[in-house]
């Protein structure tokens, strides 16, 4: 019997973990905001697509609460605090309350490294501390409180708390350098990367954990640390 996996939020993240996963010969499940990708996921072999909003809660009835595994990659409705507060706040409320009606083996959240307030290129490990981060971090910080530690329907949780991606049609900086546009801000600021196949392997290895491993949190990043200049 194939694993069954739900996964919410099918963005640049998500839709590749959800082509890996149907090549695994996983059972996938999928929410999505977006019609042209609810049309992609169906192409690609997504047994089930919900097309809604990840903080409503009609999709509850929609998908089958009873997963081994559920994957929380959503990125924010807008770059403004409101699209934060929305799709992690109000987005993370919404699938505690649909956990709760089911049972789940192992949860991830993907979040960001922008959590951590650190701008002095001090090496920051999950131990670092989190005080006096931004706004938009802070918001994150607080979705992740949500999940972790787990609710008593999930068995274990992960958060991953990714650096900023990159791959296949996404490169910010080849594209910029390619457009002739100018890059603002301080050149030797260090920029935390991670490609995108790579994030999706670090999901993969949470969900397919030996059991000793209850869950934690983990930064992913590529560990290059290259500058903006």
């Amino acid at each position: 019997m194939s694993n069954t996996i739900t996964i919410l939020g099918c963005g640049y993240l998500g839709t590749a973990l959800a082509e890996h996963c149907i090549g695994k010969g996983f059972t996938v499940s999928a929410l999505t905001r977006n019609a042209e990708t609810a049309k992609k996921l169906h192409s690609l072999g997504v047994s089930q697509v919900v097309e809604a909003q990840l903080q409503d809660n009609d999709w509850h009835r929609k998908l089958d609460p009873n997963q081994d595994f559920v994957v929380n990659c959503v990125g924010a409705s807008s770059p403004d605090n409101q699209g934060y507060i929305t799709s992690y706040i109000e987005g993370q409320d919404s699938v505690m309350k649909w956990l709760e009606i089911g049972s789940v083996g192992s949860y991830v959240f993907t979040s960001s490294i922008s959590v951590y307030p650190q701008t002095e290129k001090r090496f920051v490990d999950e131990t670092a501390s989190c005080a006096g981060v931004k706004e938009k971090g802070g918001l994150l910080l607080a979705a992740e409180q949500k999940c972790f530690p787990p609710v008593l329907s999930v068995q274990r949780s992960f958060i991953l708390r990714l650096a900023g991606l990159y791959g296949p049609g996404r490169h910010l900086l080849i594209d910029k350098v390619k457009a002739g546009q100018e890059f603002q801000g301080n050149a030797d600021r260090v920029l935390n990367l991670i490609h995108r196949d790579d994030a999706v392997k670090a999901i993969l290895n949470c969900l397919e954990a030996d059991q000793t491993n209850i869950g934690r949190i983990y930064n992913v990043s590529d560990g290059n640390h290259s500058t903006r200049g």
